[in-house]
């Protein structure tokens, strides 16, 4: 399980330490690294990424406008990467782009995935859907542990 919130920075060639908890979860050396939502990147293992992209692909028509700016977006920029030896990934400048990465980054274990963020609109993120999250939080009053 993917799991935990990790802050490292970007050097400049674009890579970044990826963290050793998360290695040590990975079944292999490389992701599939795509754009997200909400300005960050995606990272998935291969099996991850094709259970989702089938599954986007299937449920959508090359005749919709809507599942085209889908495939746009999150299928058509992903890209294999790997770490290599010193454990860091190299990030495209196009997606370093979209994501606003500067030096300093966020890297969050979402379970099935990994979130990259910029520090910055990260912590902006955070404090610009508070309420949207307390709210979110009321919705799932029905989950105990």
């Amino acid at each position: 399980m993917l799991t935990g919130d990790y802050r490292n920075t970007l050097d400049e060639k674009g890579r970044i330490m990826f963290p050793s908890k998360l290695r040590s979860d990975l079944p292999q050396s490389s992701l599939i690294l795509t754009q997200g939502l909400d300005t960050c990147l995606w990272l998935f293992t291969a099996r991850e990424w094709e259970l989702l992209s089938n599954k986007i692909m299937e449920n959508a028509s090359p005749f919709q406008a809507q599942s085209r700016l889908v495939w746009r977006r999150l299928i058509a920029p992903a890209q294999e990467i790997e770490i290599d030896k010193t454990g860091r990934i190299s990030i495209p400048q196009s997606l370093r782009e979209y994501a606003g990465l500067k030096h300093d980054c966020v890297i969050l274990g979402i379970n099935r995935y990994i979130e990259l963020w910029d520090v910055d609109i990260y912590n902006k993120y955070l404090q610009d859907t508070e309420k949207q999250f307390q709210s979110a939080t009321e919705e799932l009053g029905n989950i105990f542990f």
